[in-house]
């Protein structure tokens, strides 16, 4: 600062001069200090999408790609009826009221309402089941590949309870729900639902996919088909392979 006004006592000419150098070096460092932010944000601008495009969630197993459309027979979905000819009945089903029959061997019975009988949730990823409970039935442990699942209990008691992936640890949640209860079993978890209760039981549930896809663990893995070699169950499950073919037998 001294140095400033001595300067300009001096020789006030050589001072301007100097100062206007300064104040010229100041924007020059601003603009290119807005440049380099500029261009940063036009990176970012090109790049964002492409860090966030993603395929849309599979609706089934596999799709498998053919060379022309005549050898298809499905998509990712269902083909879209034309506009002009939808009616409220797409979007429409009735008959959840009524109770299901559940003399099987679980002892339960899953009705599901999703895009292959009510058409109108083609796309909307959403959709919905019912299931009956007779005394001490189960809806036996299994997963849904492709959707979340919300529960809520209707009439009688259940334990429910869903079981974290190896990497957690395979930790067991569990809990008894009574009518009104709610329960959420995340997305692809093993998970199940047993009618501890003294009478039937009916639970209702929304699943966020529109074809969720069931895999029952044990049908799954006893009841392949063809079946898995018994000794390769045997090992994993550290059983005589006899007792795994009489458990395949069973499914």
């Amino acid at each position: 600062m001294e140095r400033d006004t001595l300067l300009s006592q001096v020789d006030p000419l050589l001072h301007m001069t100097l100062m206007k150098q300064a104040g010229m070096q100041i924007r020059c460092n601003a603009h290119a200090r807005t440049g380099e932010k500029q261009a940063v944000l036009s990176l970012l601008a090109l790049t964002l999408p492409l860090a966030i495009a993603s395929d849309p969630s599979p609706l089934q197993d596999f799709c498998v790609g053919v060379n022309t459309p005549s050898d298809g027979v499905f998509v990712n979905g269902k083909f879209c009826k034309d506009p002009k000819l939808v009616t409220v009945d797409d979007f429409f089903m009735a008959g959840l009221q009524n109770a299901r029959p559940v003399a099987n061997v679980v002892g339960s019975n899953v009705t599901a309402v999703n895009v292959n009988n009510l058409p109108g949730l083609n796309t909307l990823g959403i959709s919905l089941v019912r299931i009956d409970y007779g005394v001490n039935g189960q809806n036996p442990p299994h997963t849904h590949p492709r959707a979340t699942e919300i529960l809520y209990v209707g009439l009688g008691q259940l334990l429910v309870g869903f079981v974290t992936s190896n990497g957690d640890g395979n930790r067991m949640f569990t809990k008894t729900l009574n009518e009104g209860d709610v329960f959420v079993f995340p997305e692809g978890l093993i998970h199940f639902q047993f009618n501890v209760g003294r009478f039937p039981a009916v639970a209702f549930a929304a699943l966020s996919s529109q074809n969720p896809g069931v895999v029952t663990i044990a049908n799954s893995v006893f009841g392949s088909n063809p079946a898995i070699d018994p000794n390769v169950l045997a090992r994993a499950f550290q059983l005589d392979p006899k007792v795994i073919m009489d458990l395949q037998a069973k499914f």
